[in-house]
């Protein structure tokens, strides 16, 4: 059970997944939740360096798709700030919405990766899809409405586990 609810790598920030690191575990896509992985959950708009980030992995040729439980309206003025397409609301953890990026993209599973926030959504429906999983610190989790924020604690506890 718990091993659906570890992800394959953990960083601090999408910023510190560079090229090199993407290279090293041979990852050429990735599915990025929006809300606390690459803004905080009130903005419209990534933070610069996130920005920047998204900028440099495009020009590096890192296929990118925004894969969010958020609503669609919200997700898709995200995505025109953005200019990435996404799949929204993808009902995480059911794997679903990522499977069908993956088969409409035509993406490989075995280069693709789930990023993003949540072990209960992002990492457990990028397990389900059988695909990598990358785990961030959520940015401005205290902004998240209270159904977001009551996981919170139980996911800290397993993270320490």
């Amino acid at each position: 059970m718990f091993s659906l609810l570890k992800p394959d790598f953990a960083i601090t920030s999408v910023v510190e997944l560079t090229l090199e690191i993407l290279k090293e575990l041979q990852i050429t896509t990735l599915l990025l939740d929006v809300d606390c992985t690459l803004k905080r959950y009130n903005k419209l708009v990534p933070l610069p360096e996130v920005n920047n980030w998204l900028k440099q992995m495009r020009e590096a040729g890192i296929n990118l798709y925004l894969v969010s439980n958020g609503g669609g309206v919200r997700i898709r003025q995200f995505s025109e700030n953005v200019q990435i397409p996404f799949a929204a609301p993808a009902m995480k953890p059911l794997p679903f919405a990522i499977n069908r990026v993956i088969r409409l993209m035509n993406y490989d599973k075995k280069t693709t990766a789930m990023v993003g926030d949540q072990l209960f959504t992002d990492i457990l429906a990028g397990k389900l899809a059988r695909i990598m999983t990358i785990l961030v610190k959520p940015q401005g989790e205290n902004e998240e409405p209270w159904f977001a924020r009551m996981k919170r604690p139980l996911e800290k506890f397993i993270i320490k586990r």
